[in-house]
């Protein structure tokens, strides 16, 4: 089901949205933001980004995936949501909606942060545009002011009353614009232009300024003229160099601060895999400081879950849930796996809120284990990608088997919602569901060459902690082991539906969990995304 693919008008408006300033004295607070540089003024922050916006891009909780993607309930309203934070901050996020349910009448968003004292003063919301050939269909954008954990709150109106709801957003720079070269060399010849003015001037005020009308400049007015000329102009010149310098400066303290995700540092012990997620601190004894389990929040039950993917042919995926050891770092008995280098995707959320997916390579040598699999972990060993297309269904090992309703064709940068249904052995749909993880099923989208990866959920791709703060409250602290959609209802439908949107071209592999009785299934799919 093609959720949206209509243009977005770009009418923004920066209302109040200034007062919204989180503090940002580390991820784990507000900022996921490495600071290496002084604070910066907020206008000379905002000039830059400003300047760069004019200028071509480059490219959170998921690799290679900005945009969030969310099926949310306000009331008895149903929104289908797509929310595109930009690619530097401050800058301007669009947001689109489909509505299901009963006729809406107004539709309003408002950028809030999700933690601190600013999520308690929000800015004036703004109206969301309805399309005039679709009138289920709204577009819409906010500003983003600060990197950080955000919050969209929507306000309806319609048959039912008002209501309202949230979709946490992760907003963080993520590149720096190069100069485009049209825009450049129309900048370089009007910045000349102005410099030859300015050096003209004071040389016409020293060999002219004096003169009486209609008189001529004599020799050494004109020489004397020509020397203030040549002298200004360097003059120029020199501010020019220094003002280049500035720019620099600035340009590689914003550089600086572009997102990326903390360090994951593991050790294989055996077959036992230690792991800590830390950043460089210069203060700390090795240069590297770890962060406390303190500083992550639950997770459907779990502070990480971890995918470990064999590469390049991606024919071993397994979906693992490290335990805690102490304070700091976590730990996960591996179970018997193929021998290969495996790619590690590692889901964490931080207090403030904030997803993250830490990456690291693992090499796993012949016979390292032989231990089963955790009672609530997840594996699959499909066909290799070299084999060709896995196709819309995928038989398990017990005689199940999980179908696709795969759209004729699947674009990129276009919200979709993707339907899985699992099958019995007689080909009819299960009847012996199961939660797996307090959810109906549980997906990870994964490019071919491992530049992309999503682990997402029915209800979207925002981690459920950042969603139950969005909807319940701002305290970090709170209990999220339970949260919404972690109560299912009976019976679990065998069909579930992902909402996504592919980032960009190419191939990928898909995983697809869902539990029947007391089976964990894996169904693999591939999909190329034009």
């Amino acid at each position: 089901m093609n959720l949206s693919s209509q243009p977005l008008p770009k009418s923004v408006i920066l209302s109040e949205v200034s007062r919204a300033l989180c503090d940002s004295r580390s991820r784990r607070t507000c900022s996921p933001a490495r600071s290496r540089t002084p604070a910066r003024s907020f206008l000379t922050r905002v000039c830059l980004a400003l300047l760069l916006a004019l200028l071509p891009t480059a490219a959170n909780a998921h690799v290679g995936n900005k945009d969030v993607f969310e099926q949310i309930h306000a009331g008895p309203y149903t929104l289908f949501i797509t929310i595109r934070p930009p690619n530097v901050i401050p800058g301007v996020a669009s947001v689109e909606v489909r509505t299901s349910g009963p006729a809406i009448t107004s539709l309003r968003i408002t950028p809030i942060p999700l933690t601190g004292e600013a999520s308690k003063h929000p800015p004036a919301s703004d109206a969301m545009q309805r399309a005039t050939s679709d009138l289920q269909f709204y577009t819409g954008s906010i500003w983003l002011m600060r990197e950080g954990s955000w919050q969209v709150r929507f306000e309806v109106d319609g048959a039912a009353g008002p209501a309202t709801a949230a979709v946490p957003v992760a907003a963080v720079p993520l590149s720096i614009l190069p100069m485009q070269k049209p825009l450049g060399t129309l900048l370089a010849i009007l910045g000349l232009i102005l410099a030859l003015g300015m050096a003209g001037i004071v040389a016409a005020a020293v060999g002219e300024s004096r003169l009486t009308p209609n008189t001529q400049p004599d020799p050494t007015r004109s020489r004397r003229s020509l020397i203030a000329f040549a002298v200004s102009f360097a003059l120029v010149a020199f501010i020019i160099v220094l003002g280049a310098k500035w720019w620099n400066v600035e340009a590689a303290g914003y550089a600086a601060d572009l997102y990326h995700p903390s360090d994951l540092h593991l050790s294989l012990e055996g077959s036992n895999l230690r792991l800590l997620i830390g950043d460089p601190d210069p203060k700390a004894p090795n240069g590297w400081q770890p962060l406390h389990n303190s500083d992550l929040l639950l997770d459907h039950g779990h502070l990480m879950h971890l995918y470990a993917i064999r590469f390049p042919e991606m024919d071993a995926a397994f979906h693992l849930h490290p335990a805690p050891t102490g304070s700091k770092g976590l730990a996960e008995q591996l179970p018997a796996m193929p021998p290969g280098t495996y790619k590690l995707f590692a889901d964490v959320v931080y207090l403030n809120g904030f997803p993250e997916t830490e990456l690291a390579t693992l090499t796993i040598p012949a016979n390292l284990s032989t231990a089963p699999l955790g009672p609530e972990d997840a594996s699959a060993t499909p066909a290799p990608l070299s084999s060709g297309d896995l196709g819309p269904a995928y038989k398990l090992p017990d005689g199940y088997a999980l179908s696709w309703d795969r759209p004729a064709s699947i674009t990129a940068n276009t919200a979709y919602s993707f339907r899985f249904t699992l099958l019995d052995p007689t080909g009819h749909p299960a009847t012996d569901m199961q939660p797996y993880l307090g959810m109906p099923g549980h997906a990870a989208f994964v490019k071919a060459d491992g530049s992309t990866f999503a682990h997402t959920h029915p209800d979207g791709s925002a981690a459920m902690p950042a969603v139950m703060m969005a909807n319940g409250g701002n305290d970090p602290d709170m209990d999220t082991t339970s949260m919404p959609g972690m109560s299912m209802p009976e019976p679990i439908s065998s069909t579930v539906s992902f909402p996504y949107g592919f980032p960009s071209p190419g191939r990928y592999r898909i995983f697809i969990q869902m539990k029947h009785a007391s089976t964990i299934e894996t169904g693999v799919f591939d999909a190329e995304v034009k």
